[in-house]
This record gives C-alpha cells, sequence and structure tokens, in this order.
C-alpha cells in the first residue's frame, strides 16, 4: 500500500488526524487546528467502513445526539499525496509493530499511532466477528499433526460441535486449530479463524469460512474471548497457557460470565492439577475456585457441560 491510498479524517483535538488506510491500519499526524473538529462517532463508522475494504466513504448520517451543524459535506478527502514520512513510521503493518509497542517508552507521536492501529484491529474484529450467533472457541497447540490423538481427538469434537450449531472459533492456524476447524467444516457447520502475524509466519488454515488477521496477540485474545459462549482447551505450550488461564481469571474475576471451560486430554492436564492444588494449599486461590474449569476427554459430556450453561 502506498501513503496515497489513505484518507484524512478529521477528528476532535485530542485526536489530532488519523489517515485510515482500507486494510485497517492507520498512523497519526498532526494538521492545523482548523483541520480539527469533527466527532468521536464518526472515526468509528469510517473504521467500520474500512475494515469492510469499502473502496469509497461518503458522507455520514447524523446520530441521535449531534446539532444540526454537523456539516454535510463528504468528511474524507482522498489525498493524492502525502509529505514525506520518515521510514518506519509507518509501515502496512510493521512487522515488529507489538514488539516495538512493548519495548518502552518512545514518542508521544509514535504511541498514538499504535492506539490507532490497535483501535482498527478492534474494529476489524467487531465487523467480522459479530454476528457469529452461538459459538465456542477452541484453543491448542499448533504442533500436532494430523494422525496426532489430540489432533484426531479435536477433529472429532470440532465436527460434534458444529452438528450442535455452534461455530466453531479458533486461532486460525494449523495442529489442533485447524483440526477443530475442518472437523466444523466437514459437519458443514461455521468455521472461524482469528490468526495472528508472527516473525515465522503462522498461514491460516485451509477449512476455514471466515478469518481475520491481527498484529497485536492481546486484541487476537479479546476475539477469541468476546463472542463465545464456551472455551475447549486441547494440550498446548506457552500460548495455549496463557490463553486458559487468562479466561480463567477473567471467570475468576467476575469480568466474563461463568461460561463453561473445558480442559480436554485430560493426562496432559494433571500437573495443572498439581499446581491448583499446591496453589488452595498455599492459600493464593481459593476453594470456590476449583471448579472454574472442568477436566474430561469425553465430548458427550463437554457438549453437556455447554449446553447446561446457555
Amino acid at each position: 500500500m502506498q501513503f496515497s491510498d489513505f484518507y484524512w479524517v478529521q477528528l476532535p483535538t485530542a485526536w489530532r488526524v488519523t489517515p485510515i488506510a482500507p486494510s485497517g491500519l492507520c498512523g497519526v499526524r498532526a494538521l492545523p487546528p482548523d483541520a480539527w473538529g469533527k466527532r468521536p462517532y464518526q472515526l468509528i463508522h469510517i473504521a467500520h467502513q474500512a475494515a469492510k475494504k469499502t473502496d469509497s466513504i461518503g458522507p455520514l448520517e447524523k446520530s441521535k445526539d449531534e446539532d444540526d451543524s454537523l456539516p454535510e459535506e463528504p468528511l474524507v478527502t482522498e489525498v493524492p499525496k502525502l509529505p514525506e514520512i520518515p521510514a518506519g513510521y509507518y509501515q502496512d503493518p510493521l512487522p515488529e509493530a507489538e514488539a516495538l509497542f512493548l519495548r518502552g517508552k518512545r514518542d508521544h507521536d509514535e504511541e498514538l499511532a499504535t492506539a490507532g492501529r490497535v483501535f482498527l484491529e478492534l474494529v476489524r474484529g467487531f465487523s467480522i466477528l459479530g454476528e457469529l450467533g452461538k459459538c465456542v472457541t477452541v484453543f491448542g497447540s499448533a504442533r500436532f499433526s494430523e494422525g496426532h490423538r489430540y489432533y484426531e481427538l479435536a477433529r472429532q469434537l470440532g465436527r460434534r460441535l458444529a452438528e450442535e450449531g455452534y461455530t466453531v472459533l479458533t486461532g486460525g492456524g494449523p495442529g489442533i486449530m485447524e483440526a477443530a476447524n475442518r472437523g466444523a467444516k466437514e459437519a458443514g457447520g461455521l468455521s472461524i479463524g482469528c490468526n495472528i502475524r508472527l516473525p515465522r509466519e503462522q498461514e491460516p488454515n485451509p477449512y476455514l469460512d471466515r478469518f481475520v488477521e491481527f498484529e497485536y496477540f492481546f486484541v487476537r485474545k479479546v476475539m477469541l474471548v468476546k463472542y463465545s459462549q464456551g472455551f475447549i482447551t486441547m494440550p498446548g505450550g506457552y500460548g495455549t497457557m496463557d490463553e486458559l488461564f487468562e479466561t480463567m481469571t477473567l471467570i475468576q474475576t467476575k469480568k466474563i460470565q461463568r461460561f463453561p471451560l473445558i480442559a480436554m486430554g485430560s493426562d496432559f492436564w494433571l500437573n495443572m492439577v498439581s499446581m491448583r492444588d499446591a496453589a488452595i494449599a498455599g492459600g493464593t486461590i481459593s476453594d470456590s475456585d476449583l471448579d472454574l474449569y472442568e477436566l474430561t476427554d469425553d465430548i458427550d459430556e463437554a457438549l453437556r457441560l455447554l449446553a447446561a450453561a446457555q
């Protein structure tokens, strides 16, 4: 994407001016104060259109809380040529954008540019995933291949979830994620993936009906949790355990409803049971936290737990 493909969107003074690309990414540069003045909801509307890869963005309707002073002219103007931007300031996207963000203190404009990119990743996720209906997220390792018992268990699980009317949502990659998506696809269900860009590229698996890719891990995790009414964790590494424990923490702290959280591949999780028991003995978690998740290898039992929570 060339910088000439960006659109200028005027925003309130706190937001300065944000160029939005059809890919849903953005950066921030300052313009004189007389260029400011648009309202925040207009950015949301425009970003929503950009996330859907709309090529043209025209006038917006007034919201109910807007007064008659809102201008009727189009709010977005294509700029044929932008001023020269230092190399590396904006890219589509920066391969190491999250690493740069987490490295430490940066200039205010750089932090604001990152905030814009994060905002639009969220909007793109909302746009693509917002109408999934009844949905279950399956977590698991990318490293198990077809024929492995965990892969085959996840494939059977995906098929049964689809037969029960659930959308199957995964991280969109290979291994367990592929297996669950594959089973759902084979059963005629809806199979969705939320992939993550990595230094060693994680390609989306070929069994997805809908797919959204993220630069930021934390935005991806929001999407994997936000739209699901149940979570099934298959064996996996640090990423899978991060997803499991973060979801468990959200349930424990009542940030999300007490949706079923089910760990399958029970022999793999025995050490987690020991760690949980040690935490209870040490007083770092409560006895009431014992039932934050269920452990089973029986797909029928997992479906029963999901159905009971509806």
